[in-house]
C-alpha cells in the first residue's frame, strides 16, 4: 500500500534532488539533476520540472497528495519566493506558483533547508521522542530550525532557527550578512579552515586547505588545527546556550560536513556548553549528531509538506 505519498524537492546550489516519501519516512522514487546555478532562473527552473517529470512518470505518482520543498536561502514562506545566495538567478523567485503548476495545482509547502533538516531529525533521527528541539547544520554555512511543543516552528518565512546568524562575539569579524561575531563566521567549515591557516597551521604535501584536513590534523593532534575546533566550539555553544535559554530546548543535533569531525568537534562543544548553559532549566540539554545523513533534506521537506506525516510525529511523542 502506498497511500498519501508526499513529493519531496531537496534544492542546493550543487544538486536538485526529488523522491517520493510514504508514511514511514521510506524514499521509494529517486531523481536527480545537477543545478545549473550559473544559469538563469529560467533554466534553474527547467531543472526543477525535470526532476517533478522524472517523478510523475512513475506509477506511484498517482498516490501523491503533497509537495515539499527544502530550498538554500534565504526563502520566504509566506510569498513562495526563494533567493538563493548560491543561485544568483533565483531573487524573489516565484517557486511556490512555478512548482504548483508544474504538479497540476497540489498543496505546495516550503521551507527552508535548515528547517527541512529540522523536521527530518524531528521525525526520524536524533530529535525523535523530543518535543523541543534545535538541529543545526555545520557545513559551508551555519542553518538550523526548531521543534517547539512537539511541532515544527519555521516562523512567518520559513526562516526561524536560524542560528548561524546570532552573534556571539560583539568585537568580532565583520559578517557577510552584515552582522559582526556571527556564529557562522567562526563555526563553519570555510572560516574552521581560514582560522587554522592565519594562526600557523600548514596543510600537509596534497595542499589541501579544506576543514576536513584541519580535523584531520586535530584528530592527530596537531595543536593549531584543535584550536581552531575549539574555537568554533566556542561559538556553538554560545549560540545553543542561547537558543536553550530563550526557547528551552532539550537537545541540540548538528549535522553538516563539519561535524563529520566527529570528537574533535563535539568534545570540546560539551565541555563548553557546560560554561554557557549554566542556567537550572538548561543544564541537561543534549547535543548530540544528526541520524538523517544525506537523505535529510528530502526527509524533512517531505515532513514539512505533509500534516499527516506531522500528526504521526506528533502521536508518536505524545503516546
Amino acid at each position: 500500500m502506498h497511500n498519501d505519498l508526499v513529493a519531496a524537492l531537496d534544492i542546493g546550489g550543487t544538486k536538485i534532488a526529488g523522491a517520493l516519501v510514504d508514511g514511514s519516512g521510506r524514499i521509494l522514487v529517486r531523481a536527480q539533476r545537477p543545478t545549473p546555478a550559473r544559469e538563469d532562473g529560467e533554466t534553474v527552473m527547467r531543472a526543477v520540472q525535470a526532476v517533478l517529470g522524472e517523478l510523475a512518470a512513475s506509477p506511484l505518482w498517482l498516490h501523491t497528495t503533497a509537495v515539499g520543498i527544502g530550498s538554500a536561502g534565504p526563502v520566504d514562506a509566506s510569498a513562495g519566493t526563494v533567493s538563493p545566495v548560491n543561485i544568483p538567478g533565483w531573487r524573489g523567485f516565484p517557486l511556490v506558483d512555478q512548482v504548483r503548476a508544474a504538479v497540476g495545482g497540489l498543496p505546495v509547502e516550503l521551507v527552508g533547508d535548515g528547517v527541512a533538516i529540522t523536521a527530518a531529525e524531528h521525525w526520524q533521527g536524533a530529535a525523535r521522542g523530543y518535543d523541543d528541539a534545535l538541529c543545526m547544520v555545520v557545513s559551508t554555512g551555519v542553518g538550523g530550525g526548531l521543534v517547539l511543543g512537539g511541532k515544527l516552528h519555521p516562523g512567518p518565512t520559513g526562516n526561524a532557527g536560524h542560528i548561524g546568524h546570532i552573534s556571539v562575539d560583539l568585537d568580532g569579524d565583520l559578517c557577510p550578512c552584515g552582522g559582526r561575531g556571527c556564529v557562522e563566521r567562526i563555526a563553519s567549515g570555510p572560516n574552521i579552515a581560514r582560522r587554522a591557516v592565519e594562526t600557523g597551521w600548514r596543510p600537509g604535501p596534497d595542499g589541501d586547505t579544506s576543514a576536513a584536513a584541519v580535523a584531520a590534523a586535530a584528530t592527530a593532534g596537531d595543536p593549531v588545527a584543535v584550536a581552531s575546533f575549539e574555537r568554533a566550539a566556542q561559538a556553538l555553544a554560545a549560540g545553543i546556550a542561547a537558543t536553550a535559554t530563550l526557547v528551552e530546548i532539550h537537545i541540540a543535533v548538528i549535522g553538516g560536513g563539519v561535524a563529520g569531525a566527529g570528537d574533535v568537534l563535539f568534545t570540546p562543544l560539551r565541555r563548553a556548553l557546560r560554561d554557557y548553559a549554566t542556567l537550572s532549566f538548561v543544564q541537561d540539554l543534549v547535543v548530540a549528531p544528526a541520524r538523517t545523513g544525506t537523505d535529510a533534506g528530502l526527509l524533512g521537506a517531505a515532513a514539512a509538506a505533509s500534516p499527516a506525516l506531522r500528526g504521526e510525529t506528533a502521536a508518536s511523542l505524545n503516546g
